[in-house]
């Protein structure tokens, strides 16, 4: 197994620019942050966003806990990867985490600085001063997870740094037609617990509203419903009693407001929606 290393301080980039790390040297996957991911999938692990302070972070990010590193070590022992690529913001860490992995010494360090340009680390350090941390994965992956989690997605360009000077001028054009398209790399944006910019909160009371909005902009039930809203660590839960009127088809119009609701508190708050349950205890003219 070759082990290889992207290196750089918190905020610069990495998580960022993993994916096309991956692709230019063929690597199947990857280490970041606790977790272990191949073609998009967290395969083990445990994310350090999920720690509540910033020690428990690095403590999961350099598989500090024995049976979080055991579950991985193993994992990867039953994926046989010929290539692997670790994430850390310097080599003492990358150092860590081979140990606590039984992994071989690094083949390759790639520093973050080489493969990215100031802007675009200035970028992903602003970023990171909002309190914004990306995770190579699709926000649906994290959501199994982090449910509970300010979770947004981006779309990330595939650029490539041209070393080559004999072929300067060809690599340029390449690399301006992939900054003028997006490529399918979607990843994930989260604000961590240890986050510093506070904590938010969104209330029972403000999802039952939501929920509440959605019943009036259909005219097959009577507003008047009985909603209870259940938060967890696993999203939220939704059980509705409501009337509706007569002649409706009830199946097509009690889908059309789970997907409905479904969709918008998904994009108004984030939140993973575990289930809607409706019961229909009446005919209403």
């Amino acid at each position: 197994m070759e082990v290889y290393a992207l290196i750089g301080a918190s905020g610069t980039g990495k998580s960022h620019n993993a994916n096309s790390v991956m692709e230019q040297y063929n690597i199947e996957v990857m280490i970041d942050d606790g977790l272990l991911i191949k073609d998009g999938k967290k395969m083990a692990g445990s994310s350090a966003k999920a720690e509540e302070t910033t020690v428990g972070a690095v403590k999961r990010a350099i598989f500090h806990d024995p049976l979080h590193a055991a579950e991985v070590r193993e994992r990867i022992g039953q994926l046989q990867p010929k290539k692997i690529l670790i994430l850390g913001t310097s080599e003492k860490m990358i150092d860590k985490i081979t140990a606590a992995l039984n992994l071989p010494p690094v083949k390759n360090k790639i520093f973050i600085q080489d493969i990215v340009t100031p802007e675009q680390i200035e970028l992903a350090q602003s970023m990171r001063r909002e309190g914004k941390h990306v995770i190579p994965l699709p926000s649906i992956e994290v959501k199994k997870d982090l449910p509970n989690y300010w979770i947004d997605s981006i779309w990330s360009f595939m650029t490539k740094k041209n070393k080559d000077k004999s072929k300067g001028k060809e690599k340029d054009k390449e690399q301006e037609n992939d900054k003028s398209r997006m490529s399918s790399e979607d990843k994930c944006i989260v604000r961590p617990r240890f986050s510093q910019l506070g904590r938010l909160t969104i209330s029972e009371n403000a999802i039952e509203q939501l929920v509440r909005y959605n019943l009036t902009r259909q005219e097959e039930f009577d507003g008047n419903a009985k909603i209870h809203v259940d938060m967890n660590d696993f999203g939220v839960s939704i059980y509705c009693e409501m009337k509706i009127k007569f002649g409706i088809p009830m199946q097509p119009a009690i889908e059309r407001f789970q997907v409905n609701t479904i969709r918008d508190l998904d994009e108004m708050t984030n939140l993973s929606v575990g289930r809607i349950d409706v019961r229909i205890i009446g005919i209403t003219a």
